[in-house]
């Protein structure tokens, strides 16, 4: 996960208690923990993996990352996999989110290039080692770790990036289909493409505002349509598995109770979750996102929209791409109209600036955290009047914080946040069927490092061992899969 934030250390400010929910988790409700590889498996260099976008440009320039440290080793779980499946097993947890390291599967971008047996062979023994312990694997097939020889080739600017993804998730569904039965495309495509291409919060760091974020974005979806409709043709009559897309939202709450910033509200969730949702429920982009950019785009003088256009067969290959719609959520910030951006830009585009209320909790770590558990209730009930309640697991929520093990604000958010969950479910009707904890180790934290800690585990990364001790949240957390109730 990623929030956009300046680094500084701020109190944490405590929010109103909320009463915890008395309901019940459902029978078939599943809980689980989730991780991406290069933030926890280091093993950089090892078994013939290959140079991801990460590798190349932090150890190029160190100083991007706010304490100067980047994933080479992490927290080893390339080689302490057995470790990691022991604690996720003692917690109880019924499902592990993992991602699959793309070059690691594929070193080389070279025409015909060769399979890497060893990279095979690690997450064989890892989804077996899984599966023997009770737990069920969902598997992210890119979680930011693009291959070095594709960037250089354009990335997720160049359209031909749909066919080499295509090429490598046929790899996946070869090699671990008759184990795997749920499968993530993508995970938080609007971080890779808005953070990444348009802006340089991500890597590659391309900065090609106003235009990068939206073609990458658009090379993205197709990717992600045209592989759910090869596994739905070639694979899923035969390994019965299903594919779901993963996108971060946080809520957006007016910051008055105006008709302007109420609109601005809507607009900003339309241009944040429903940019990727919309094509991948309803075939194309939202309304409100093509009149804005087409509009704008021709103010700007722009011979066509900055946004690109579906085509008729892509919108049909788009339209329901999906069996469960992953969601990461975060925190709740409040929108207001803003035009005070510079051209041409998304943030102009949308026309919404977000804003922090010094009344919310808010991390010591990650100052653009907050913790506002009704929003992620808001969020939920969104999603379900926008798209038919389709099927959805929150594959991301947590809470960073310092170093220690009394984590009572980690604690203080999971409880509240579930007994909102909750609420929706009981309440609203939401078609929520598991939950994921971000996340099971204190990882590598992408521009913050291993400054910020988001853990049920506690990892000492001087040790040389990369100790691992489970906090009080991980306890607590345990305690309510095992009970199936919001319990402390």
């Amino acid at each position: 996960m990623l929030i956009k934030v300046i680094y500084c250390v701020f109190c944490l400010r405590l929010s109103a208690s909320i009463e915890l929910s008395n309901y019940s988790f459902p029978k078939d409700f599943v809980f689980g923990v989730a991780s991406s590889s290069y933030q926890i498996e280091g093993a950089t260099y090892e078994d013939g993996k290959g140079e991801n976008i990460w590798d190349y440009n932090l150890h190029r320039k160190p100083e991007i990352v706010f304490d100067g440290t980047n994933g080479d080793v992490a927290c080893d779980s390339y080689h302490k996999w057995e470790e990691d499946i022991s604690l996720i097993k003692n917690l109880g947890a019924n499902f592990y989110r993992f991602s699959i390291a793309w070059p690691r599967i594929l070193p080389s971008c070279n025409v015909g290039a060769k399979i890497n047996k060893k990279g095979i062979e690690h997450y064989d023994k890892f989804i077996n080692g899984l599966l023997s312990k009770g737990i069920t694997p969902m598997v992210t097939m890119y979680h930011w770790d693009l291959p070095q020889c594709l960037e250089e080739m354009g990335g997720w600017m160049n359209a031909s990036i749909v066919d080499d993804f295509l090429i490598y998730a046929n790899i996946l569904f070869e090699a671990y289909g008759d184990r795997v039965k749920h499968w993530i495309t993508f995970n938080e495509p609007f971080q890779v493409c808005e953070y990444g291409y348009s802006g340089t919060e991500m890597a590659p760091f391309r900065n090609l505002t106003g235009v990068g974020g939206y073609n990458c974005s658009h090379h993205l979806l197709l990717a992600h349509g045209r592989t759910y409709r090869h596994y739905e043709k070639k694979f899923k009559p035969i390994q019965k598995g299903k594919v779901g897309f993963a996108v971060n939202s946080g809520w957006f709450e007016p910051k008055e109770d105006t008709e302007e910033d109420r609109r601005s509200s809507e607009r900003v969730m339309q241009f944040s979750y429903g940019w990727y949702m919309h094509p991948v429920v309803l075939g194309n982009y939202p309304s409100v996102m093509i009149d804005r950019v087409d509009a704008i785009s021709a103010e700007e003088n722009y011979p066509v929209s900055r946004l690109p256009k579906f085509t008729k067969e892509e919108i049909d290959m788009l339209r329901g791409s999906f069996d469960f719609l992953g969601v990461n959520h975060y925190s709740t910030a409040q929108t207001k109209f803003s035009d005070n951006f510079h051209r041409p830009s998304f943030g102009y585009d949308c026309g919404v600036a977000p804003y922090t209320n010094p009344d919310w909790a808010t991390s010591t770590t990650l100052p653009g955290l907050q913790m506002v558990p009704w929003g992620f209730r808001r969020l939920m009930k969104w999603i379900k009047d926008q798209y038919n309640n389709p099927p959805m697991y929150v594959t991301e929520n947590g809470w960073a914080t310092g170093a220690g093990l009394e984590d009572n604000e980690r604690v203080r958010y999971i409880t509240q946040y579930l007994s909102e969950l909750l609420k929706a479910i009981h309440e609203d009707g939401c078609n929520v069927i598991g939950y994921a904890y971000w996340t099971i180790l204190d990882n590598f934290e992408w521009l913050s490092g291993f400054s910020t800690k988001f853990g049920l585990v506690q990892v000492d990364f001087q040790a040389s061992n990369r100790t691992r001790t489970p906090r009080k949240s991980y306890e607590v957390y345990k305690k309510i899969i095992s009970s199936r109730k919001v319990i402390v």
